[in-house]
C-alpha cells in the first residue's frame, strides 16, 4: 500500500499541533476580592463556573490565584503588585476598592471588574459607554428607589429610615445619595450611621434604635460582611430591615428587590471571553444586570413584627422560610 507523501506530512503536522496545544500554558487569572461575604463570593463562583462552560476548565485550561484583601486597601494594593510580578494574563477585581487597587498597579493587563456600583465615580473608567482604559466589566448598581418603595409597602407607617454604610466606600456613598433622593420623593427621612470597618457595624446599628422606624443596608461590603449584627439589632428592636441584595435576606434581612450576584459573575465571564478573543476593554461598555428579583424572608418578617402582603408574596421570585 502506498502512502501519499503530502498526506503523510499533513498527518504528522496535525499530530505535532495537537501535541503542542496540549502543552500550552494555561491561562493565568488573578482574582482580587476586597472582602469575603456571600454576595461577592457568589460573583466569583459565577465567573469561574461560566468560564468553565466556555471552555476554560479550572486547573487544566486556566489557573486562578484567588486573593482576599480582608477589607484593607493596602492589602489590595499588595495583591495587585503580586499579580503584576507574576505576569497574570487577566485580572478579575471584585468590588470597588479591589478594582481601584488593581487599576492603580496594573496598567496593561486586562482587568474585568464586577460588583462595582459606579465605575466612573470610582475613577476606573472614563465613561460607562467607552471605558477608555484597560478596565471593563459589570456594575452591581441596585434599584435603590425600588428597594425603598418596597420598604413603604412592608412598613407603611415608617417615616425615618436608618441607613448603615461605610462612608469610605465610593459605591456606598453613591447608593446613599440615591436613597436620599428617593426618600424625599417617598416622604421618608434618611438617618445615617457609618461604620469604618466590620467591627463597628453593631454599634452603628444600635445607635439607630429609638431614632428610626426601619433599617436599610445598601450593597456596602463593610456592612454586608457583618450583616448578622444588623439582623440581631433589627430583630431585638423589631425594625424592618431591607437589604440591597438577596444573600443578606438569606442571612436574616426582611426583603429586597435586587440583582443576582452569581449571575453577575457569569455575565462578567462572558465579557472576559470577548477580551480573550481580542476585543479591547477600552471599547467595551460597562454592563448592568437587567433582571431584578423580589426576595422575602418569612421568618425574619415574624421576628421583626412585619406582615407581608399576599400580593407581594405572590410576586416574589423567592420566599425564604
Amino acid at each position: 500500500m502506498s502512502i501519499n507523501r503530502s498526506s503523510l506530512m499533513i498527518a504528522v503536522l496535525a499530530v505535532l499541533v495537537l501535541a503542542f496545544s496540549s502543552l500550552a500554558a494555561p491561562l493565568r487569572v488573578g482574582v482580587t476580592q476586597i472582602v469575603e461575604h456571600p454576595a461577592l463570593d457568589a460573583a466569583r463562583q459565577g465567573f469561574i463556573d461560566r468560564l468553565a462552560e466556555l471552555g476554560y476548565e479550572e486547573g487544566t485550561d486556566v489557573v486562578y490565584d484567588i486573593q482576599s484583601a480582608q477589607g484593607d486597601f493596602g492589602t489590595a494594593l499588595t495583591i495587585a503588585q503580586k499579580f503584576a510580578a507574576d505576569g497574570v494574563d487577566l485580572v478579575l477585581a471584585i468590588a470597588t476598592q479591589a478594582a481601584q487597587a488593581a487599576a492603580q498597579v496594573l496598567r496593561d493587563t486586562p482587568i474585568l471588574i464586577t460588583a462595582v456600583t459606579d465605575p466612573v465615580a470610582a475613577e476606573l473608567v472614563d465613561s460607562i459607554e467607552r471605558p477608555g482604559t484597560n478596565v471593563t466589566g459589570t456594575s452591581d448598581l441596585t434599584p435603590v428607589r425600588a428597594q425603598l418603595e418596597l420598604l413603604t409597602m412592608l412598613a407603611p407607617s415608617a417615616r425615618r429610615v436608618g441607613v448603615i454604610y461605610n462612608a469610605g466606600e465610593v459605591n456606598s456613598v453613591v447608593q446613599v445619595n440615591l436613597a436620599k433622593a428617593a426618600a424625599a420623593d417617598l416622604g421618608l427621612e434618611v438617618v445615617e450611621a457609618t461604620a469604618a470597618n466590620s467591627s463597628e457595624v453593631l454599634s452603628a446599628a444600635q445607635s439607630l434604635v429609638g431614632r428610626v422606624d426601619a433599617l436599610y443596608v445598601p450593597t456596602d461590603n463593610t456592612v454586608v460582611s457583618a450583616i448578622e449584627s444588623v439582623v440581631l439589632v433589627a430583630e431585638r428592636a423589631r425594625l424592618p430591615l431591607i437589604a440591597g441584595e438577596d444573600l443578606s435576606v438569606e442571612q436574616g434581612a426582611l426583603a429586597t428587590v435586587g440583582i443576582d450576584y452569581y449571575q453577575l459573575g457569569r455575565q462578567t465571564a462572558d465579557m472576559a471571553l470577548r477580551v480573550l478573543q481580542g476585543e479591547n476593554p477600552a471599547e467595551m461598555s460597562i454592563e448592568y444586570q437587567n433582571e431584578i428579583n423580589l426576595v422575602v424572608n418569612l421568618s425574619a418578617a415574624q421576628r421583626m413584627g412585619v406582615t407581608i402582603p399576599e400580593d407581594l408574596l405572590a410576586n416574589a421570585a423567592r420566599v425564604i422560610d
